[in-house]
């Protein structure tokens, strides 16, 4: 008690964990309700710091407990009156208990009401939420740029990561699943692999597949969780984390696509590739690419694999100025697409990646 007759400032008592204790669970409210009423400076410090406390959505005290401290602290007050002689200071002193006890009772009013919402509200799941309940040791890519990056995930799988975005992801997949946890916006074309099931975390929302390609958009400052399918088939489902969530498991096709409500924790359709629901045209180019070429020279796909994607590449242009390709890369990562390209023009011709930037070499076509 001692300690806190020295708190001038309302910083004294947020650091004070028997004041926050009160605040939170009523936990020694009695004594602090006494202390609180001895003078009129204190009690409007205690106020301002209890609101403070509240503004952070911390659990407020059951209503039962909210409407006993009301009443004790009612009768306190009434006693401290019926003890003080019929002064003019005592008048003046009777004034200033009636306000703080006024101000302590609108406040527990108010904290009431904030229980209330927070038994009612569920807790959004977030990027570092998830991140920090793995075990595993991840590698974390930011994209601080203002293109979409390239990442070559270790079982061939890539992601196009767009502006103000990360995605975090081991530097091999061990177990029996492939996770990778994402913030932002993505678009996934996964290797297959039947036996391991790539997941990709995103908040309040889970997406499984075993070989295809999709685009999440997840921001955690944005009210919806989007999800849409280009190529063949994705399961979207709820976080387990997220228990007052709609237990719906949604598979979607080609050009389907599903949005999350974060406000309600629940699932609608939406038209994947409608224009009402693509945020620019640029944003969803890679999707409208079509990957099936015939007797296409392979310097024009070269030069669309360029613009889908948005990186370049270097080929030696004269070696390959007669060389076709009849080909499908419609639902294959981009390393699958150049390995096919590669093992089309002969053994001769390989390629590196560096990032966004890929260099073809080979000696010609056969």
């Amino acid at each position: 008690m001692q300690k806190r007759d020295q708190y001038h400032t309302i910083e004294d008592f947020l650091t004070d964990v028997s004041f926050q204790r009160w605040i939170r669970e009523g936990e020694n409210h009695e004594n602090w309700v006494e202390w609180s009423l001895e003078n009129t400076q204190r009690a409007k410090l205690v106020e301002e710091a209890r609101l403070w406390i509240l503004a952070t959505a911390v659990p407020i005290p059951p209503k039962n407990l909210t409407q006993t401290a009301l009443q004790n602290t009612w009768d306190k007050i009434q006693l401290k009156e019926k003890e003080a002689e019929p002064t003019f200071a005592s008048s003046s002193n009777r004034f200033w208990w009636w306000s703080a006890a006024a101000l302590l009772m609108v406040g527990l009013g108010v904290g009431w009401i904030f229980y209330q919402q927070n038994q009612t509200k569920q807790p959004l799941l977030t990027y570092s939420e998830l991140i920090s309940q793995t075990a595993e040791g991840l590698i974390e890519q930011t994209n601080n740029t203002t293109k979409p990056q390239l990442i070559t995930l270790s079982d061939g799988s890539s992601v196009l990561l767009y502006p103000k975005s990360k995605l975090s992801y081991p530097r091999s997949f061990a177990g029996s699943e492939r996770k990778v946890f994402l913030l932002g916006e993505g678009f996934f074309e996964i290797s297959k692999n039947p036996k391991k099931p790539f997941l990709v975390f995103s908040n309040e929302v889970v997406t499984k597949v075993v070989g295809t390609s999709f685009r999440i958009r997840a921001f955690s400052n944005q009210p919806n969780i989007e999800v849409t399918v280009k190529t063949g088939q994705v399961n979207v489902a709820s976080n387990d984390l997220i228990t007052k969530a709609e237990k719906k498991s949604v598979t979607l096709l080609p050009n389907e696509g599903i949005r999350f409500l974060r406000q309600g924790l629940s699932f609608e359709k939406m038209a994947a590739l409608s224009n009402k629901d693509l945020p620019t045209p640029s944003t969803y180019e890679i999707e409208q690419v079509n990957f099936e070429f015939s007797d296409t020279p392979v310097s024009q796909i070269f030069a669309i694999l360029e613009e889908a994607y948005l990186l370049e590449i270097d080929f030696p242009a004269e070696k390959l100025k007669d060389c076709y390709l009849t080909t499908s890369l419609q639902d294959q990562p981009l390393p699958e697409k150049l390995k096919i390209i590669c093992e089309s023009l002969g053994k001769n011709t390989r390629y590196e990646m560096n990032g966004n930037q890929i260099i073809i070499l080979s000696n010609g076509c056969n």
